[in-house]
């Protein structure tokens, strides 16, 4: 009997320590799953929050964000109102430059101010024989260096007025404040203003302009 009651209490605490590791199993992975879902949720959140700031620092061009992480390149090919001016990147064999690391200050010029072009001009630039015309075009819009609005004005005020900036290309551009904006004036004596300053990018930064820039050459 004695025998039996043993056997009886041994079963007995054999199943509560069973049932007792069990639970603590049980409780150890809930417990590990919260934890897991705990750091989803922070890295969820913190995701988020990067993506606001990103989103914050974004211009709008064209009805879309230029990004400041991204290449000069990259940013316009988004665009919809400089999808003229990046075909005639692409054609003239300038896409690697600017998506190089730079830095560069691009007068990006907008559909509008290639459209407003003699008729059939973008045309025949566009045609692998004119290649070399193009791209003296597209770099007489560069300028080495990151030259934002706030330093583009200031070199205009310590000028007299006037800032002459030296393009890629050799040729050289006069920039003055008209009206309040800044004004770009060509070798040939053409206009050109800037509708949208500071589009930072990760290369440099981009200005839009209203009309198309022409070397002396």
């Amino acid at each position: 009997m004695k025998f039996t009651q043993v056997l009886s209490f041994a079963l007995i605490a054999g199943t509560l320590t069973l049932t007792s590791c069990k639970d603590e199993e049980k409780e150890q992975m809930e417990a590990e799953k919260l934890e897991m879902e705990q750091r989803t949720a922070d890295s969820l959140a913190m995701e988020e929050e990067k993506m606001m700031e990103r989103d914050a620092m974004a211009v709008t061009v064209g009805g879309a964000k230029m990004y400041p992480d991204m290449t000069i390149v990259e940013n316009a090919s988004k665009a919809d109102n400089l999808t003229t001016l990046v075909a005639a990147v692409q054609a003239a064999g300038l896409v690697e430059t600017l998506n190089s690391e730079g830095p560069f200050t691009v007068f990006a010029p907008t559909n509008d101010a290639f459209a407003a072009l003699p008729a059939g001009t973008v045309d025949t630039l566009l045609k692998p024989e004119n290649k070399e015309t193009l791209s003296g075009i597209l770099t007489y819009h560069v300028v080495s260096g990151n030259v934002d609005a706030a330093s583009l004005i200031q070199m205009i005020e310590e000028n007299n007025g006037k800032a002459t900036l030296t393009t890629v290309n050799g040729g050289a551009l006069t920039a003055a404040v008209v009206d309040g904006q800044v004004v770009l004036t060509d070798a040939k004596g053409g206009k050109s203003t800037v509708v949208i300053a500071d589009v930072k990018q990760s290369n440099g930064v981009v200005h839009a302009v209203n009309a198309v820039l022409m070397p002396a050459k």
